[in-house]
């Protein structure tokens, strides 16, 4: 066999096996977008279990700060971080990251303080962090915080914004309780339990507040 016959044959089982390797991780990237695909499906199938479509959930969602005793639960939880991360963020940067808690008595030390009373009565709190080095963290933590709540209305559940960032005070509390990366601040809690029913949505539209096409 001619050296040139023997290049030809290199070369060419060279080329297959990098052919075959490629149609591998293609089709495990086909599989991989398949089961977030399926994720996704099942988490819009849990919200749609409630009868509540997109708008009834916007129009119906309220603050709500008084719960029973029924314990959250742990998908229900998981549907509501991944609502958050379904939301927009600048660049696609993600800057996002969560502490869920379900061990309430972890949060006694703040759950007394003002506007932190319904931690008492809370089965669960998520706290949304954003890493302060990317530019647009506060904006795209807090698209996550409103997808939370809405996720929150859809499922039954209830929820309230309770603030972080920039109140030095609260934030300085939650680093004692989370001790998270320095790299990080929280900029909500969302305090979350089965609701009473004592609290309503307020009607918030004003007409006065629109102007169309300039002010």
């Amino acid at each position: 066999m001619n050296r040139s016959r023997l290049t030809n044959i290199i070369l060419t089982t060279i080329l297959v096996i990098g052919v075959a390797i490629l149609v591998v991780q293609m089709q495990n990237a086909k599989e991989k977008r398949n089961m977030k695909g399926a994720e996704y499906e099942t988490t819009a199938a849990e919200m749609k279990a409630e009868g509540k479509d997109a708008l009834d959930v916007i129009f119906s969602r309220k603050s709500v700060r008084h719960y029973t005793e029924q314990e959250v639960e742990a998908d229900k939880l998981m549907t509501l971080v991944k609502a958050g991360m379904a939301a927009p963020t600048a660049m696609n940067r993600q800057p996002w990251a969560f502490v869920v808690v379900t061990n309430m008595t972890q949060l006694a030390a703040i759950n007394g303080k003002p506007g932190l009373m319904m931690l008492q009565k809370a089965k669960a709190a998520i706290f949304v962090l954003g890493k302060k080095d990317e530019k647009f963290w506060q904006q795209d933590c807090s698209a996550v915080t409103e997808n939370i709540l809405l996720a929150a209305e859809a499922l039954g559940l209830g929820a309230v914004w309770c603030a972080g960032y920039p109140l030095p005070d609260r934030t300085g509390s939650y680093k004692e309780l989370l001790n998270y990366s320095d790299d990080y601040e929280v900029l909500s809690l969302v305090s979350i339990g089965y609701p009473t029913g004592e609290d309503e949505p307020k009607d918030k539209f004003k007409e006065e507040k629109i102007h169309w096409n300039r002010w």
